[in-house]
């Protein structure tokens, strides 16, 4: 069962998630973080499937605020996947200028609000029991690990292709963390080393599993770097991690 529910961000703006419940008793509650492109369609399909696995799952559309609504982000996510490449490339400054507010210094701290009022609204909901967990793709797993940084009630984060946070961050982090990275991911494979070295500095769980011929995005099947396989076993690995420390 799923449906969409406003909530109010720390600042009073309202926000849209998407919500989706599970099959009889829940076993936990999850947030579900969206890509750069927003709450697409990929994305509340990927809440339904953990709402499948037992999850009360909320989904919440955080890029609204930054400028680009879920249609744009369709719409964006289309032309960059495009197969002609004189089309990805004249939407590469319309896709700069959509971001721009997304990348405001003050963006971060109002989209880390919203989603500890996404982890409030889980914490009241039947079956979920304390047991918080949040799941972030791209743009979602650099803030699934911002939420874990900000908000001890998140219990395991699984971040799909995300940038970590500072060292200074890092030492706040609770929960347990498994971390999927696509090998052909320079940027995220660069500086992979440093981010093992500030967690086990600060004690922090953290798992990464690198798969070393998938690039980034590999889990999003609408999109032209997906990787089956890749996203098979990330799948597998993910709810095997919610299933023990949720």
């Amino acid at each position: 069962m799923s449906d969409t529910l406003t909530l109010s961000a720390p600042d009073g703006e309202s926000f849209n998630a998407h919500v989706a419940r599970p099959v009889g008793e829940a076993r936990g509650g999850l947030v579900v973080i969206h890509e750069i492109w927003g709450l697409t369609a990929h994305i509340v399909e990927v809440a339904d499937r953990f709402a499948g696995e037992g999850y009360v799952v909320i989904a919440p559309d955080i890029l609204s605020h930054g400028g680009v609504e879920p249609s744009m982000g369709a719409e964006l996510f289309a032309l960059m996947n495009s197969g002609d490449e004189a089309a990805r490339t004249a939407a590469q400054p319309r896709m700069r200028e959509a971001l721009a507010g997304a990348r405001a210094p003050e963006y971060a701290t109002w989209a880390v609000g919203a989603l500890e009022a996404a982890v409030d609204w889980l914490d009241e909901q039947p079956g979920v029991d304390g047991r918080i967990g949040v799941v972030g793709y791209c743009f979602g797993g650099t803030y699934a690990f911002l939420l874990a940084c900000a908000d001890d009630r998140v219990r395991a984060a699984v971040p799909f292709y995300g940038t970590a946070p500072d060292a200074a961050r890092i030492q706040s982090i609770q929960a347990p963390i498994l971390a999927l990275y696509g090998g052909k991911d320079a940027a995220l494979m660069d500086a992979l080393p440093t981010v093992r070295e500030h967690m086990t500095a600060s004690g922090v769980d953290f798992t990464p599993v690198v798969y070393e011929h998938a690039a980034h995005a590999f889990f999003n099947d609408t999109g032209t770097r997906y990787d089956p396989d890749a996203a098979a076993d990330a799948w597998q690995r993910a709810t095997a991690f919610l299933a023990l420390h949720l």
